[in-house]
């Protein structure tokens, strides 16, 4: 049961990142942005994590990353494949599919 619990959570995380990259003007954030608004969405997790599902978010080709200031920003840029996965037009595994209308 803890491991599903933790497997909905990392998928839901990874959605609400997309969608969040999606809302913005250039489809970019730095990832304290958003681990602000993962907590805004019930998702208190470090930097660490948020740092993970990024990079894991680039190897999946959904986001772009960028190093800026000497590696001490990182920046992902959703991607045209991120964009469709967010809003359930493609699927892609290790990340929650919205529901209809959301």
């Amino acid at each position: 049961m803890v491991s599903d619990l933790a497997t909905l959570q990392r998928e839901d995380r990874r959605l609400v990142i997309l969608r969040t990259l999606a809302e913005d003007t250039d489809y970019s954030l730095n990832t304290s942005i958003l681990q602000t608004v993962l907590t805004s969405y019930g998702h208190g997790v470090g930097r660490d994590v948020v740092d993970g599902d990024v990079q894991w978010l680039a190897e999946g080709g959904l986001v772009t990353v960028d190093q800026l200031a000497g590696g001490r920003v990182t920046v992902a840029t959703l991607t045209g494949h991120g964009l469709d996965v967010s809003q359930g037009v493609a699927r892609h595994p290790g990340v929650r599919r919205p529901r209809p209308g959301a």
